[in-house]
């Protein structure tokens, strides 16, 4: 099976890039300025990578898109479970 370095290299570019996002989240607790609709057009195209490595070339590089999947599917989980905290604080601030 071919598979490509600059593929592999790429996802794991990305792979090493989000963690600092988790960890920062999970430190700071806030999520304000993140976007939560582009982590789901990233998790879109993660998807979409997966579905072509099932169809089309099947090789190990799909656990990278899986991971990634992962990753900022908690970055994105990570959003929703502080932006309403972030909101109402924000809210404080300004009255």
């Amino acid at each position: 099976m071919a598979f490509s370095i600059f593929e592999i290299l790429m996802l794991l570019c990305f792979a090493c890039s989000w963690p600092f996002s988790i960890i920062k989240s999970i430190r700071t607790k806030v999520v304000l300025g993140k976007s939560p609709i582009f982590m789901i057009i990233i998790i879109l195209g993660y998807v979409m990578g997966i579905l072509h490595k099932l169809f089309y070339n099947f090789d190990w590089v799909i656990g990278l898109y899986v991971f990634n999947l992962i990753i900022v599917g908690t970055d994105l989980i990570l959003y929703f479970c502080y932006i309403g905290k972030n909101r109402r604080d924000l809210l404080e601030k300004a009255s």
